[in-house]
């Protein structure tokens, strides 16, 4: 099987798709492929062509939403003004809120402590590029990039899960706004639950 053939990407791409409905209802230990292959409407030998077991097929998975989520921590234009929320990070916390069972359950006790280290590596690597890249805020020279980069991924990462926990959880766009004014050091803006 040649993974580069578009058959073939089709097929990994709906069995991850499969497999994310499946861990946002269910804890992954419990997931089968006969699951993850009757979700994805093919067979289990199938699934075994293009993957050895379903841990492999949710880390595949999961790589793919890390990506998304770094790509657009990323893309915050963080000199931008502290009145307006970045667009990037608006879109990443609805991104972050249209899939809250999978992320919920994927960063919670009972998910991968491993998903959760690969997240934060994820950002702090996809941030510090970001600085090298001349996307760094003014007045932070002082500090070496990639401690600059694993905070802010920390602290971000730490507003995803207390936000993800909350009952009920403030709208995407209120916690977006309140990261972005704590970010900003403008603590009297910040208005989130």
């Amino acid at each position: 099987m040649n993974p580069d053939d578009p058959r073939a990407r089709r097929t990994r791409a709906r069995l991850k798709a499969a497999v994310l409905e499946l861990v946002a209802v269910k804890e992954p230990g419990a997931i089968t492929m006969a699951e993850v292959a009757q979700r994805a409407g093919v067979n289990r030998a199938t699934v075994y062509q293009h993957f050895p077991d379903v841990d492999a097929v949710i880390a595949d998975a999961m790589q793919d939403a890390v990506a998304l989520v770094a790509r657009a921590a990323a893309l915050c234009p963080l000199d931008a003004p502290g009145e307006q929320t970045p667009e990037p990070l608006s879109d990443l916390f609805e991104h972050l809120a249209a899939n809250a069972a999978l992320y919920r359950r994927m960063l919670s006790g009972g998910g991968s402590a491993l998903f959760a280290a690969r997240m934060r590596e994820r950002l702090t690597s996809e941030l510090a590029e970001s600085f090298r890249a001349g996307r760094r805020p003014p007045g932070s020279a002082d500090v070496p990039v990639e401690v600059h980069a694993a905070y802010l991924a920390g602290a971000l990462m730490g507003v995803i899960c207390h936000w993800l926990a909350a009952d009920p959880p403030s709208a995407p766009g209120e916690i977006a706004a309140a990261f972005w004014h704590l970010f900003r050091a403008d603590p009297d803006r910040v208005t989130a639950r």
